[in-house]
């Protein structure tokens, strides 16, 4: 506070009092003071502090405390604030005062250095000497300088932009950042200040402080602007602290990865690595595959197991442990953990190498894959234990796994026929095959024979494919398999054939007498067969023979000219066979004889009879009706036949009133024959083949010739106007038709 006494001016002390309805304790901040207009009032940004220029310091003060001191030495004429700058009007030290304590008497040669100070960014912003300053005044954006000489100098504020580039062209970058901070500059003018700051400092050799730089501009400059200036060797710990914070703000892709953890692997650093590879999700983001595998390429594999376990990623896991780390039983423990879908393409994928090295265990596995499949571990979901509990793979797509272990796949397969009877076929085939290779290497009798059982009932179950097991059972030489086979496909020419083969005569005929009546010729092939042997084998022909003519399989010539390729059997051989087969023969053309006889007797009678017909009168003497029973009455109808009806009754039961009632059935069977006769008469092709195919080619030609097949057969029907001698005619022709149907 000023005050005149005197004609001096006392400076007193400086005493500050917070003044309310309430009374406050008085506290002294401060015994400083200052000239007249050596003080101001700072605006709110800046808390409203009390501003008093001292010749040594500018102090600031708080309501309750002091603030802080700021040393600007020289004799203070002016102080005032306005929008964050301090303005300073100093009296030059050159300009010596000669008017003494006023000021305002000064000569035309004072000169008074006006200086403008950012407090908060703490650089002199202006500066610069007057004469005779009077006031300075802010308004409208600008400041005005007032002397006394009249005349008044305007200050404009340049633009943050201006002010920034001033400073960059004197690398004051410290200062450039707060500046843009105060005038609240957005991220991307902050990024760029970052960035030419970290350029320098790259420049001048400060590689420390410019990654620093470099680190603030991390989402607005582009990674690759600064990984190439760092890709010396000697400058990798300043890349691995940029690529570090690159991968804190998520902002990392694959090949950051990549070059981070291959920056750890050449600085050998581990415990930076575990760190990184061990850290929350929520502090650091990296691409994982490519993080395990560059472990894995560097030799990490410890590492990279881990972050694979950590992360699920479940096939580099086994990739590693089994490809890598050898670690067979902890890989095969780690499937058994993995849902069904997985830990079946898995073994799919390493179940020959798990085979190879724990086959006992990986056969274990494999046993509950293909049944109910449970997961071990408390990692599995809920949801995906609950759906492999229905799940089974298929047992047939897991056999190529035990190529080479042959014991631990017969296991396996006995085990899943067992557990699964309806399993595929592939799997009844599989076992039979090593069943069928144990039986042919077993040497003990009492094994083999077990082994034996052990096929048999397998070819039993229906569950094997035929072409493919009749295969396996010829590769093996096993008799029982083949012949069962054989029988189950009704193939009974192979099974004689078989037994041909091994020269089981007992079994030949056999064969021919269990299945000769499904087919035939097989007693033509045995006795074939045996005229083909140089040995004496009369009993096995001379009961051939007795089935083929017990039969009528063969002609005798046929057997005759089939038995004399053999040297051994004489004509004693087929003595019986020939004797008995000549008396049949003999018996059988008397029959025929005496049957020809018969027909020409009966064929002369029919003649008779249809020419007495025609040339005498028929006399009619039934005396009851064929149709009731009853007494004949008149009227009555006659026919030829010698059946006679009332005619009501005639009437009644007659289809039609040219045909006998009684007699209608069989003419029409016969009708029917004939007709079906007539339409074979054209079956060219049909009566070749049957000729080609048959054995006895007299008995089908005899056959059609029966059926009148090579007879023109004409049925004489009514002519118009004669009724009376076309009814004759019909019933002489019927005549003719049933008595050739008696005789046949």
């Amino acid at each position: 506070i000023m005050v005149h006494m005197d004609g001096k001016i006392w400076l007193m002390s400086l005493h500050c009092f917070t003044l309310s309805i309430k009374e406050y304790p008085k506290i002294e901040l401060d015994t400083h003071g200052c000239a007249l207009r050596c003080s101001s009032l700072t605006d709110p940004s800046q808390d409203s502090q009390f501003i008093v220029a001292g010749n040594e310091c500018v102090y600031l003060y708080q309501p309750d405390e002091r603030g802080p001191c700021f040393a600007f030495d020289g004799n203070k004429l002016l102080v005032h604030w306005h929008r964050g700058y301090l303005f300073l009007l100093i009296r030059d030290a050159k300009s010596p005062n000669k008017t003494g304590y006023d000021t305002r008497e000064s000569t035309s040669s004072d000169k008074q250095l006006l200086t403008i100070y950012d407090l908060d960014n703490k650089f002199i912003a202006y500066s610069a000497s007057f004469d005779d300053v009077i006031d300075v005044v802010a308004e409208w954006g600008s400041f005005y300088i007032l002397t006394r000489e009249g005349k008044m100098f305007v200050l404009q504020e340049k633009d943050t932009q201006t002010k920034l580039e001033m400073l960059f062209k004197k690398n004051l970058f410290v200062m450039a950042i707060n500046l843009a901070k105060s005038q609240h500059l957005d991220s991307d003018g902050l990024s760029e200040i970052f960035r030419q700051y970290g350029d320098h400092l790259y420049l001048k050799g400060d590689h420390d402080g410019a990654i620093q730089q470099y680190i603030r501009t991390i989402g607005k400059l582009e990674p690759s602007y600064v990984i190439r200036k760092f890709l010396d060797a000697q400058r990798i710990h300043n890349l691995t602290a940029y690529l570090q914070a690159l991968h804190r703000q998520s902002l990392a892709n694959a090949d950051h990865t990549t070059l981070l953890l291959n920056c750890y692997t050449k600085l050998k650093d581990s415990s930076k690595l575990e760190e990184f590879i061990k850290s929350n999700e929520s502090e650091v983001h990296f691409d994982v595959e490519t993080a395990i595998k560059v472990l894995r390429q560097a030799g990490y594999h410890s590492h990279a197991v881990f972050l694979a376990e950590k992360h699920m990623h479940h096939e580099w896991y086994l990739k590693i442990q089994l490809e890598d780390l050898k670690n067979y039983q902890e890989g095969l423990h780690y499937i058994g953990r993995l849902p069904f879908e997985q830990a079946e393409s898995t073994m799919k994928h390493y179940g020959k190498t798990l085979m190879h090295h724990v086959p006992e265990d990986t056969t274990l596995l494999l046993k509950g894959l293909c049944t109910i499949y449970h997961p071990s571990g408390d990692a599995v979901e809920k949801d995906n234990l609950e759906r492999s509990q229905i799940s089974k793979a298929n047992s047939e797509e897991f056999i190529p796994i035990f190529a080479n272990n042959p014991r631990e796949l017969k296991a396996f397969l006995e085990h899943m026929i067992e557990v699964d009877p309806r399993s595929p076929q592939g799997v009844y085939d599989t076992l039979l095959e090593l069943r069928l290779q144990d039986w042919a290497h077993e040497q003990d009798p009492q094994r083999k024979k077990v082994l034996q059982g052990e096929a048999v009932s397998l070819l039993r179950s229906d569950n094997t494919v035929f072409d493919k097991a009749l295969v396996l059972c010829q590769m093996h030489n096993f008799k029982e398999g083949v012949l069962y086979l054989y029988e189950k496909g009704k193939l009974y020419q192979q099974i004689m054939h078989y037994h041909m083969q091994n020269e089981e005569y007992g079994k030949v005929v056999e064969a021919c007498k269990r299945y000769g009546d499904q087919e035939g010729c097989l007693w033509e092939q045995a006795l074939g067969y045996f005229a083909r042997k140089e040995e004496d084998c009369k009993a096995y022909i001379t009961e051939v023979l007795h089935h083929i003519d017990l039969n009528n399989l063969m002609p005798p010539l046929l057997v005759v000219q089939t038995l004399a390729h053999n040297s051994t059997a004489t004509l004693s051989v087929i003595k019986d066979y020939l004797i008995n087969k000549l008396q049949r023969e003999s018996q059988q053309i008397e029959d025929d004889e005496r049957k020809i006889c018969q027909y020409r007797e009966e064929t002369a009678n029919l003649r008779s009879e249809i020419q007495e017909l025609r040339t005498s009168a028929k006399i009619f003497q039934k005396t009851k009706c064929n149709m009731c029973n009853s007494p004949l009455e008149l009227p009555s109808v006659h026919f030829l036949c010698s059946h006679s009806f009332h005619q009501h009754c005639f009437e009644s039961y007659a289809e039609s009133e040219a045909e006998c009632p009684t007699c209608t059935p069989e003419n029409r069977k016969i009708m029917d024959m004939l007709r079906a006769q007539d339409q074979k008469r054209d079956l060219h092709d049909h009566f070749n083949r049957q000729l080609r195919s048959s054995n006895d080619g007299f008995s089908v030609v005899a056959d059609y010739f029966g059926r009148g097949v090579f007879n023109k057969l004409t049925l004489v029907t009514d002519l118009p106007g004669s009724k009376t001698v076309g009814s004759l005619e019909i019933n002489l022709q019927r005549d003719l038709l049933i008595h050739t149907k008696r005789n046949c």
